[in-house]
């Protein structure tokens, strides 16, 4: 899967997963490059959901809606996948509600959308990255170290402390 340029569609795609999602989980938010208006992105609707505890998930509810749960490495973190009809791919990381302001995701999100400055180099290096190696590993590599940076910006901004990127 390569990057595209922005669309439209993605911001209402995202609202509308978030509608459908939200009467299963206390929180649930697009995040992730589609989140962000303006910034390439692989064509994947990234949600982000929140639960007091991960045992208590509706897989059969996520099912109904064609999520399906797939294995992860990531610790404290369940992850579904659902592809729709058109393509549209969308990932699912449920987290537990008392991680939920100090994630990651949320911050970097959230971060790209007040600094337009930030925004612009992340989407200078992802074109980059994918130009030089196309998807795959060297391409999540490549953006590792401008995102901890830009993380590590949000993080500061709200008196967090920094959090390795991929080890949350």
């Amino acid at each position: 899967m390569t990057i595209a340029e922005p669309e439209q569609r993605w911001a209402e795609l995202g609202r509308q997963a978030c509608r459908t999602l939200a009467p299963l989980f206390s929180a649930v938010e697009h995040i992730g490059s589609t989140a962000v208006p303006g910034l390439p992105a692989k064509p994947v609707i990234d949600l982000m959901a929140a639960v007091d505890d991960l045992d208590d998930i509706n897989d059969s509810a996520l099912e109904s809606l064609g999520y399906r749960a797939q294995p992860t490495d990531m610790p404290e973190r369940l992850f579904y996948r659902r592809e729709d009809y058109d393509s549209t791919a969308y990932h699912l990381h449920v987290v537990t509600s008392d991680t939920w302001d100090t994630r990651n995701e949320r911050l970097l999100r959230d971060h790209l959308l007040a600094h337009p400055e930030a925004r612009e180099r992340y989407a200078a290096l992802k074109r980059e990255l994918m130009d030089r190696f196309g998807p795959g590993d060297a391409y999540t590599r490549g953006k590792t170290e401008l995102i901890q940076e830009l993380t590590d910006a949000a993080r500061a901004g709200r008196g967090l402390p920094s959090v390795p990127v991929w080890e949350e």
